[in-house]
């Protein structure tokens, strides 16, 4: 979603955890997927009596005020900030009856900020005829990132990298604590999209490229804001977004159309949402583009029969921001703005994120009054909207309460996002063990990177777009802030500045005069912050001011180490081979600078490893599970564009200051049935000098089928720590289905054959019979 100024506002209105020796998959296969020839009803709530009486006094006015979600800025003050204005307030829920509202205006706002804000919402709905809850919803997206000075976690992304399902968990739950203190019950997280186009400005959002891993840490995610077992005062709905397909736009640019095989839909895009309605997320948020033509958000075959009656998902689907409209308006497949509403609804929306304006609550009404929708289509959405809002308490307890204050802002919430940003951190390349760096070492930091916050927090960090060095609290550091604590200042030069497109940050000249006085020069290259359609751009290849500082360093003869901060992998293939080291910090937030300090001077051993396969060129992106049929003429080796699957760094791969070995993979049988489990074991040993976690990640690889079959996909994964010498053997269990594939006809199969499966360097071969 994006957020809009006050003057446009005006002119509008008018896990399974799988970490530790043992791991099982989760790889569950999706049902057969024909279409039926009678599609059943879509799946719905139970019935609860006290919603269907509310619902039999509703008026036709006060269903539709629930399916209208507005943003803050329709009831705030002016160009105030944090104001509520109670006329316009009062317009919104008592003449529109209005039952959800979201957002914020320009920045984080205070714990007390929130309670004000919400009190005064709640107020007035005291005052309304049925006293209806509203429910507020907001993006919470990396933490609670619009509650003003509380700490941040490293974006998805990072986390995918962690290959930590637990410190997913974790995480979510104290989103979930903190976003529920401020007054808020609703939390647009998390993104389930999988990152296969990495131009996409949200990439940084997304789990990755591998839909195993996705799926696995996107339901840990929901379980962590749903599940906790901590109750409605810390606990939040999640929405899992964006159904369908978001994340794949042909030209990488935001919002834009995506052309999607169906085989290829139901086999990577769909299965992170089957897994999130099983593990319960309340509510989805949809797609705001469009697949194969046609525009998400009008789909009934999307929003009803995919979602609802082949997923079973029964919570409530919302819009993302104005995207009703835009199906008259961009889409252009609704000739009015009321034919939009129409066909939306009838889709199977349930809400619509207007946000501006009453439109959307206009049109319904006119619809349902003139026969156009059925009351009964829109009982069955008020009676989902309803459903969680009691699930979520808002029916007894709908304020804000005071006591919750104490929780936020604990000192271990600030320990889990440093423990995340250190597992999360990705050695790329370490030639000649360069790193880690000596403490006595003088360091020259430099690059755009190095002095700025944004950079290590990226989307959604107290601003929408995260770039307002003002917003940031006191306990983040910068790069250059985190080393010199380290160190100490007199023992780092830098020059580098916040602003990303200084000049100060691109001086070749000062670079290399500074390089004089020190051992080792640390380059931090990357993207400024951004969100959404802001970070759109034309290609990956890193700018030619970065890549120039690379080249200088390089000429001054001092060991060259570059750290990235990025949201998506830049290209920097021209000057890799001049950097002894490469450093991946993705998006570590609070306390990523003093996590990218711990690993530089070896107070931690890196132990992330890559989410997403490394291009080596703008125009060779393939991802790891790639057909193995790239090699255009085998008898012509060195053809451009022959050289088959050529990353920079594979998916999967991340160094250590250790070395591991694996041995001994092994299956309980070599040949298996559909019915039965297939244990897999495998032992690993740190054979280096230091202690050290190690991602163990089980493939497979189906040596012949009727679809042209992946070089390999992921089917289980687990992280062990080991002590120098020590070994430990890691088992997986997986089955049949585990290995199954969407094939021409759109159903999950397992054909029988042989598979190959491989643990590091170890392979074995089983046989389905």
């Amino acid at each position: 979603m994006r957020y809009i100024t006050p003057l446009a506002l005006a002119v509008a209105l008018g896990v399974q955890a799988c970490s530790g020796t043992q791991a099982v998959s989760t790889n569950q296969a999706v049902a057969s997927t024909t279409p039926p020839t009678a599609a059943p009803a879509p799946a719905e709530p139970a019935r609860d009596k006290q919603i269907d009486d509310l619902i039999s006094n509703m008026t036709v006015e006060e269903k539709v005020g629930q399916m209208t979600q507005l943003t803050i800025d329709v009831i705030l003050k002016g160009n105030e900030v944090a104001t509520v204005d109670t006329a316009k307030l009062r317009n919104v829920l008592v003449n529109y009856h209005v039952g959800s509202i979201l957002n914020v205006r320009n920045r984080a706002y205070t714990i007390d900020e929130w309670h004000q804000i919400l009190n005064a919402i709640h107020d007035v709905t005291d005052k309304t005829r049925l006293k209806i809850p509203v429910i507020y919803g907001i993006d919470a997206i990396h933490g609670n990132n619009y509650l003003a000075g509380t700490t941040l976690y490293p974006h998805n992304i990072g986390m995918a990298a962690t290959r930590n399902p637990e410190l997913v968990n974790r995480l979510a739950q104290i989103t979930a604590l903190e976003t529920r203190a401020a007054g808020i019950p609703w939390n647009f997280d998390p993104v389930l999209d999988v990152g296969r186009q990495p131009l996409w400005p949200r990439f940084e959002e997304t789990f990755g490229e591998d839909v195993f891993v996705v799926k696995t840490l996107g339901a840990a995610a929901i379980r962590g804001y749903e599940q906790n077992g901590k109750g409605p005062d810390f606990s939040v709905a999640a929405s899992m977004k964006h159904f369908l397909g978001y994340s794949y736009p042909a030209t990488g640019k935001d919002r834009t159309p995506s052309y999607i095989p169906e085989q290829m839909l139901r086999e990577i895009f769909l299965p992170p949402f089957k897994a999130a309605v099983e593990a319960g997320a309340s509510t989805v948020m949809i797609n705001s583009g469009e697949i194969n033509g046609v525009p998400v958000h009008g789909s009934k075959y999307y929003l009803t029969q995919i979602l609802r009656n082949e997923l079973g998902f029964q919570g409530v689907a919302v819009s993302d921001w104005e995207d009703v409209i835009r199906l008259h308006t961009r889409h252009r497949v609704a000739a009015t703005p009321k034919e939009a509403v129409r066909m939306a609804v009838e889709a199977g929306l349930d809400m619509s994120m207007v946000p501006t304006d009453f439109s959307f609550y206009d049109h319904l009404v006119a619809l349902v009054k003139e026969g156009s929708i059925s009351e009964e289509r829109i009982n069955l959405s008020v009676r989902r909207i309803l459903a969680l809002k009691k699930k979520l308490g808002l029916f007894e307890q709908v304020r804000p309460k005071a006591a919750l204050k104490t929780t936020i802002h604990k000192p271990e919430f600030d320990q889990v996002s440093l423990q995340s940003a250190l597992e999360s951190i990705t050695l790329l390349k370490n030639n000649n063990q360069v790193l880690p760096l000596k403490k006595s070492s003088k360091i020259l930091v430099a690059g755009p990177t190095a002095n700025t916050l944004g950079a290590l927090h990226g989307s959604w960090s107290y601003t929408w777009q995260g770039n307002d060095e003002s917003q940031y609290p006191a306990k983040a550091k910068t790069v250059v802030q985190g080393l010199s604590a380290k160190i100490g200042k007199d023992r780092v030069i830098s020059r580098s500045v916040a602003d990303f497109t200084h000049a100060a940050n691109y001086n070749v000249a000062q670079l290399k005069k500074d390089a004089a006085q020190a051992q080792a020069i640390v380059l931090c290259l990357g993207e400024k912050a951004y969100a959404e359609s802001p970070g759109v751009i034309d290609d990956l290849d890193l700018e030619e001011n970065q890549l120039a500082l690379v080249r200088a360093a390089k000429e001054t003869g001092k060991p060259v180490i570059i750290v990235l901060l990025e949201g998506r992998p830049r290209v920097l293939s021209s000057v890799e081979p001049l950097a002894d080291a490469v450093v991946m910090a993705y998006r570590p937030a609070t306390f990523g600078a003093t996590a990218i300090a711990d690993v530089l001077f070896g107070d931690y051993n890196p132990d992330g490893v890559l989410p997403f396969t490394y291009p080596r060129f703008s125009g060779d992106v393939l991802t790891y599970d790639h057909k193995g049929t790239e090699v255009i003429r085998e008898d012509v080796p060195n053809v451009a564009g022959n050289r088959g699957f050529n990353p920079q760094w594979s998916f999967g791969h991340g160094l250590s200051y250790t070395t591991f070995a694996f041995s001994d993979l092994r299956t309980d049988k070599t040949t298996f049935s559909n019915n039965d489990n297939l244990r897999v074991t495998v032992k690993v040993r740190n054979t280096g000098s230091k202690a050290g976690k190690k991602a163990v990640e089980l493939y497979s690889h189906d040596q012949y089928a009727s679809i042209t079959p992946a070089a390999r996909r992921l089917r289980a994964f687990t992280k062990v720590a080991l002590q120098p010498g020590e070994e430990k053997e890691v088992s997986f269990t997986i089955s049949a289905k585990d290995l199954a594939f969407v094939n021409e006809a759109g159903q999950w199969v397992t054909e029988p054959g042989a598979f190959d499966l491989m643990v590091g360097d170890q392979k074995t071969v089983v046989t389905l019979q």
